[in-house]
């Protein structure tokens, strides 16, 4: 007999987080009527007579389908990192890319690393500088002036300091380019979501702590600013660089050509995950989960709890795969420069 449908669930919830309300056979609720109960967890599998739900705890709990009276998926739990400030956000973001020349100026950190990437180049413009605006103005130009570098600044969209350097003539860095997204999620959540996303056969994967000529070779960004580039990758003391190559490769035999890559940072309970790339012969073949559960799964053996990254917001497949592991929206950030034209980092 096929048992009759259930509003909200069904075998399209596999893999996903939900809610289920079911009858507890023999007790009685306060009602005189059956007890009831709510339980929340990812649904792992549905079948004609029952359903597996397993719960935050780690316990899995086998429901008969005749014992479910409703339910639904609900949103992932977000990880409750997601109250800290964008500030502190921020702040906790430069330990997994840390710049090779700081210098704190109030609250805000001015950073230089013979410009490989913007975060490493720029003063993180966050909270109170401890002087007037001017005059900390005036001591980001010098600084950059003495590292060489055009002054740019990592400012939280919307912050009263964005406010600040606009009002100050500041333009966009970047004309043109969307603003990037940080974005966070539970560790645990990610990993049981992206280990259902991952393609039958999962290649081989190197696991290393120094970057790779094969690494340089496929980040022309990184290859344009080698020593820099070098030390930023593998400055933090808990890193990992994970990549793969090709099986065969007949174009360069001394120097294979990465399939794909990825970076992750841990410190404290919280992960980085930057450089997340595919090569364009091997795109559309789940191999970006196969990077990201490399990256969660080595951040999760090392205590963290909460993985952060950045994506630019108009860069839509990314964001769709990033929300099928539970990322969310914490903040958005843009680069601003001063306005007499300079060579900007890469």
């Amino acid at each position: 007999m096929i048992p009759p449908p259930i509003p909200g669930l069904g075998p399209h919830c596999v893999g996903l987080r939900v809610v289920v309300r079911r009858v507890l056979p023999g007790e009685t609720g306060p009602s005189g009527g059956p007890a009831m109960t709510d339980l929340v967890g990812v649904m792992e599998s549905w079948t004609g007579a029952a359903t597996t739900v397993r719960s935050e705890d780690g316990s899995l709990t086998v429901i008969p389908l005749r014992h479910i009276v409703s339910g639904k998926p609900v949103p992932a739990r977000a990880s409750p990192r997601l109250r800290v400030t964008a500030e502190e956000a921020s702040r906790r973001a430069n330990e997994s890319w840390p710049a090779l020349t700081t210098e704190p100026l109030g609250d805000w950190l001015l950073r230089a690393s013979g410009g490989f990437s913007a975060r490493a180049n720029s003063v993180m413009a966050c909270g109170d500088p401890g002087l007037p605006f001017d005059e900390a103005l005036a001591k980001v130009h010098a600084f950059y002036a003495r590292h060489r570098l055009p002054p740019w600044a990592q400012l939280v969209v919307g912050s009263d300091v964005h406010a600040a350097f606009e009002a100050a003539g500041w333009d966009n860095a970047r004309p043109g380019e969307a603003d990037s997204l940080f974005q966070m999620a539970s560790v645990a959540s990610a990993v049981r979501a992206v280990r259902r996303l991952l393609p039958e056969e999962v290649p081989a994967i190197r696991h290393d702590t120094t970057v790779s000529e094969e690494w340089l070779a496929s980040d022309e960004r990184a290859a344009a600013h080698r020593a820099a580039a070098v030390r930023v990758l593998e400055g933090p003391a808990k890193v990992v660089l994970v990549s793969a190559l090709p099986s065969e490769s007949r174009d360069e035999p001394h120097l294979r050509p990465l399939t794909f890559r990825g970076r992750a940072a841990v410190a404290g309970d919280w992960v980085g995950i930057t450089d997340v790339w595919v090569a364009p012969s091997h795109r559309r073949r789940r191999l970006a989960f196969v990077v990201l559960h490399a990256l969660l799964g080595w951040a999760a053996e090392r205590g963290a709890t909460t993985a952060y990254l950045q994506v630019r917001s108009d860069n839509a497949s990314a964001l769709a795969a990033y929300a099928r592991l539970g990322f969310a929206t914490h903040h958005s950030y843009r680069y601003l420069t001063d306005p007499n034209p300079r060579r900007p980092p890469s």
